[in-house]
């Protein structure tokens, strides 16, 4: 669990590559920074950790491009304090950005192979979720909503309706929509009332599919 001086260096290169790219939100940036990538990955890839792509974590998942977790990030506007629910917890990667920019982070993962090694390696990084749980993603966690925002990391052909009921009124849900094999729309719903929500798009991004619970 090795991280030196020369992993700092590459995650403030990190950060300035994702700033040159858009990403403005301050808090965002400063996670970037903080967070040892490597330690994510198998150690093969621990040399290219701190490159803006994607690589694959096991189980048949990825750990998300890092300009795409920043994205994703910034879309929530996380405050100190906010409840925040992700679905797919992956490698942790996203869970510890969310928990370092402050957020109090409930995570569900569908794949127990990652949810057991990212359970034993959030805690050695001191990053502690409220909540870190095997599940449905799909129907989110209907005992701790409402939540003041909700990130998905996986791509689903709709957005389900029961993370749409968890979310506070004013809480954002970032979720990339579009069907397995396609590109995903990244897309935001921000809830106005009871009823209504507003929507907006963001351009396309590739994920891998959100898992339903099958059994």
């Amino acid at each position: 669990m090795k991280d030196t001086a020369k992993h700092q260096g590459l995650r403030n290169q990190l950060a300035s590559v994702l700033s040159q790219k858009g990403i403005t939100d301050k808090n965002v940036l400063e996670a970037i920074k903080k967070i040892p990538r490597h330690l994510f990955l198998n150690s093969s890839f621990e040399d290219y950790a701190y490159q803006d792509k994607a690589f694959p974590i096991g189980a048949g998942q990825t750990i998300s491009q890092p300009y795409t977790v920043a994205f994703q990030s910034q879309l929530l506007e996380v405050k100190k304090d906010d409840k925040v629910l992700e679905i797919g917890t992956g490698s942790g990667y996203q869970t510890a950005v969310l928990y370092t920019m402050g957020a109090k982070v409930f995570s569900i993962e569908r794949q127990n192979e990652l949810f057991k090694s990212t359970s034993l390696l959030l805690p050695k990084l001191n990053i502690r979720p409220k909540l870190l749980t095997f599940g449905d993603g799909y129907k989110g966690l209907p005992n701790y909503a409402p939540f003041d925002s909700i990130i998905v990391t996986a791509g689903a052909p709709m957005i389900p309706q029961p993370l749409m009921a968890q979310l506070k009124v004013g809480g954002r849900l970032v979720i990339p929509v579009g069907e397995e094999g396609q590109a995903q729309i990244m897309t935001m719903l921000i809830r106005k009332n009871e009823t209504q929500f507003e929507k907006h798009e963001f351009g396309e991004f590739r994920f891998v599919p959100l898992l339903e619970n099958k059994n």
